[in-house]
């Protein structure tokens, strides 16, 4: 007879490299996510967190937290349709949507669940979800959860994305879902020309702003603020636990589409509330954000720092425009043992590999903070600079 758990005995990949001693991932973090952080008994510059403004270690936005837990307590007991709904949560909601010039917000538990939720409520049996191939797992997810279709275009290429769309019907609904900032590359959608195509074929649009709310924009709103564009997306949506310092999602828009998705992604009415300290939290990020454009500045200037660094030692960072800066390794194996280096040299990042990209863009993902050093920055790019030359990367 089958056994359903065979497939667990067989999995061997995570196991192997373990035994290399090359294996990257779960790292046990003993301490707050700072430019500093402590992992089995020793120091490490933190290059690899998404914790770009530093506020996840900041004091008010601890204050905050801790207040909420005194007034409210550690959990919300219940879904937000039954008991678990606060004036709080409602009021980060009305917050969320001024800050990114819409007319409503809801929030979820967590980004993932936000975009399972929204775009599997959003598209029914007839209808298209054109995503970007460089999409977030959670939007391909998403539209796999969902009773509609999924076709894909090569990222970032508005010619492929017009003949997906000149493809498809023009009697079927047609959702357009694109990373605003790509997680892995660094690289920013081409609203401009998605906001004409969507237009051209009758299409809505939803932008992921999860890597460009409090980064991109003058004033950090994002995406449409970084393009100028305030017509033409239909639902912008993101994650709490980047800028925001916290954990949860969100998705802002007209109010009658956000009061449809309250009351039908399943992600939100069977899941417990968002907890009292994480919605005080992003609440005082969101006030911190708009008020305070030093620290958005501080780490432009300091990821421009490490991309300069990067670019004389000779190492392929690609077409990243933002603070999400890749070091492209190519091969799996150099990527981890590029990883291995660095990190025995003191220095946390994050290695990359397929499924997130592809097997030959195999690649170190750095990120900074506004709260890192120039020394710390510089302690980085030498590292880097080491190893690579060690591993024959770079000259």
């Amino acid at each position: 007879m089958a056994d359903i758990f065979d497939k667990c005995k067989r999995f061997k990949e995570a196991k192997a490299m373990m035994k290399l001693g090359i294996y990257g991932y779960f790292q046990p973090i003993s301490s707050a996510q700072g430019p500093v952080v402590e992992l089995n008994g020793k120091s490490y510059i933190m290059a690899g967190s998404n914790n770009y403004l530093g506020l996840a270690d900041d004091p008010e936005m601890k204050k905050a937290a801790a207040e909420a837990i005194m007034k409210m307590g550690t959990g919300s007991a219940g879904s937000r349709f039954l008991n678990g709904n606060t004036k709080a949560a409602e009021d980060l909601e009305d917050k969320l949507a001024r800050f990114k010039g819409k007319e409503a917000g809801l929030i979820f538990s967590a980004g993932y669940q936000m975009n399972l939720g929204v775009i599997s409520c959003l598209l029914k049996k007839g209808d298209v979800a054109i995503v970007d191939k460089l999409d977030h797992a959670s939007i391909l997810d998403g539209v796999k959860l969902s009773e509609g279709e999924m076709a894909r275009f090569k990222h970032n290429d508005m010619e492929d994305l017009e003949r997906v769309l000149s493809k498809i019907d023009e009697n079927r609904g047609k959702l357009i879902i694109v990373d605003g900032v790509f997680s892995m590359e660094g690289d920013i959608c081409n609203l401009p020309e998605i906001v004409k195509l969507a237009k051209k074929y009758g299409a809505r649009l939803i932008v992921d702003d999860a890597h460009a709310s409090g980064i991109l924009g003058a004033t950090g709103r994002g995406t449409c603020e970084h393009f100028g564009i305030h017509e033409g997306v239909d639902l912008v949506v993101g994650t709490c636990s980047k800028t925001f310092a916290s954990v949860g999602g969100w998705v802002v828009g007209d109010a009658d589409i956000i009061h449809y998705i309250r009351h039908m992604a399943r992600s939100q009415i069977f899941s417990a509330a968002t907890t009292p300290a994480a919605v005080a939290s992003i609440s005082k990020a969101l006030d911190l954000i708009w008020t305070d454009m030093s620290r958005k500045n501080k780490l432009w200037a300091n990821s421009e720092r490490l991309k300069a660094g990067f670019k004389k030692l000779g190492f392929d960072i690609g077409e990243t425009q933002t603070p999400i800066v890749p070091v492209i390794t190519g091969s799996m194996e150099n990527c981890f043992k590029m990883w291995r280096a660095t990190f025995d040299a003191g220095i946390f990042t994050t290695p990359v590999v397929p499924p997130a990209v592809p097997p030959s863009r195999c690649l170190i993902r750095t990120t900074l903070m506004a709260t890192h050093t120039d020394e710390q920055i510089d302690a980085v790019i030498s590292t880097f600079g080491a190893a690579g030359r060690a591993l024959g990367m770079i000259k």
